[in-house]
């Protein structure tokens, strides 16, 4: 796990919870990059953003802190059932390639 992983910064207690839920980096990075929902954290100036991949929904709480760099600061994951929308996990990999070739170009 990497404390910079796409340019934003993990917590200690961010990667604590990934490695304890069996939660992939890269998953959770996709989660907060393009979420299918987001809301308001209880943390000050935090949001949660929740993504679905199959069965599962991962949530992602995270902040900007003074220098408007972006934190994660926890990740958990719950399993879901019925209504939620379905997401494939290779749409991490198209999302990131869309992302280094749209950088390129700007």
């Amino acid at each position: 796990m990497d404390r910079n992983f796409g340019g934003v910064i993990w917590t200690d207690h961010a990667l604590s919870r990934l490695a304890q839920r069996g939660i992939q980096q890269g998953d959770a990075w996709a989660t907060w990059r393009s979420p299918d929902q987001s809301r308001k954290g209880v943390a000050l100036n935090s949001w949660v953003y929740y993504r679905t991949f199959g069965s599962e929904k991962i949530e992602v709480v995270a902040k900007q802190n003074e220098r408007k760099e972006w934190i994660i600061l926890s990740v958990w994951s719950k399993e879901v059932f019925g209504n939620e929308k379905p997401v494939q996990k290779s749409s991490f990999w198209k999302n990131l390639v869309k992302i280094l070739f749209s950088q390129k170009s700007s």
